[in-house]
């Protein structure tokens, strides 16, 4: 019966993983430094601040997993990305506001982390779209976003994705994008 525990708890650590096995997991995620990458696109990330009036937070942690509320195309001057696509912007418009939303999320992991290093990996992102009922090329546009996760955290970057049009959004802002990450225990 012994014996029998012990395969039981080995199995549990070779499939969860322990302490040991999770430290080599997550050894050399990359072979080069993403914040170094964010300069050579010429990314320059900010401090992150909530509109007045909303009551939330910008990420909730659980384990090793970054929940981040949805952000939108807001530039360093507080203007904002707005109007219908499709009818005020065109596709590659809203790619830029979407590409604009991303380089906003990777300010609040940097303020929320202080080190990029430390993400294994984007899991999952819902890009929503503010459009009309006709407009149809969603995952277009939310690939602003997905493209930039791609240029900064390489193959880590890749995620499962969800684009959907939405009728409106706050301010009229042009997509706004959640994501969850997963990171590393450090």
């Amino acid at each position: 019966m012994t014996s029998v525990k012990t395969i039981i708890l080995v199995c549990l650590l070779i499939c969860f993983g322990g302490p040991c096995l999770s430290q080599s997991r997550t050894d050399d995620l990359y072979s080069y430094d993403v914040e170094g990458r964010i300069a050579e696109l010429g990314i320059q990330l900010t401090e992150p601040v909530l509109p007045p009036g909303i009551n939330i937070v910008f990420v909730r942690q659980s384990g090793n997993l970054l929940y981040l509320s949805g952000n939108g195309p807001i530039q360093n001057d507080g203007t904002k990305i707005s109007g219908k696509v499709g009818k005020d912007l065109s596709v590659e418009e809203a790619y830029e506001a979407a590409r604009l939303t991303g380089i906003n999320q990777l300010s609040v992991l940097k303020s929320y982390l202080g080190d990029l290093n430390r993400v294994v990996k984007i899991v999952k992102v819902l890009g929503m779209v503010n459009a009309g009922p006709d407009f149809t090329e969603q995952p277009a546009v939310i690939n602003g976003f997905s493209d930039l996760m791609i240029e900064v955290f390489g193959d880590r970057g890749q995620h499962a994705r969800s684009a959907i049009g939405v009728g409106s959004l706050p301010w009229n802002i042009a997509c706004e994008v959640e994501m969850i990450v997963e990171i590393t225990d450090d």
